[in-house]
């Protein structure tokens, strides 16, 4: 399976969702993400449900500001692949400075399944 650079309708896709998370935009997450996402990040369990994705960004994420450098992204039929960096501040004051790596799977123009990874060292 070849993958392809991301047309333009996959980087906008992904920036509008960075949008919204990073400008804190709680009530637009059903616009990016099913009702019925499964949204998989390092140290947490699934969160399974729109709902339950909402109630992680209102109520737990450990960031308070910040935001997402899209550096490169691959798409091919409803799958798209992100990486980038994220910069801003935790609800302590402590800087945080993270490379990432996300894998979507859309349903229509919508997030179904979201697979988030940090690089740092873990084995």
């Amino acid at each position: 399976m070849d993958l392809i650079l991301a047309p333009p309708s996959a980087e906008a896709f992904v920036t509008g969702l960075f949008g919204v998370i990073d400008g804190r935009r709680w009530e637009e997450l059903g616009r990016v993400f099913t009702d019925d996402c499964t949204y998989q990040r390092p140290g947490y369990a699934p969160f399974v449900g729109l709902r339950r994705v909402e109630r992680f960004y209102r109520e737990e994420r450990l960031i308070a500001s910040g935001r997402h450098e899209v550096h490169q992204v691959v798409a091919e039929g409803s799958s798209i692949v992100c990486r980038g960096r994220f910069r801003g501040l935790s609800r302590t004051g402590v800087p945080l400075d993270e490379g990432f790596c996300d894998l979507y799977s859309l349903a229509g123009d919508r997030i179904r399944t979201r697979h988030t990874y940090f690089f740092r060292a873990a084995i």
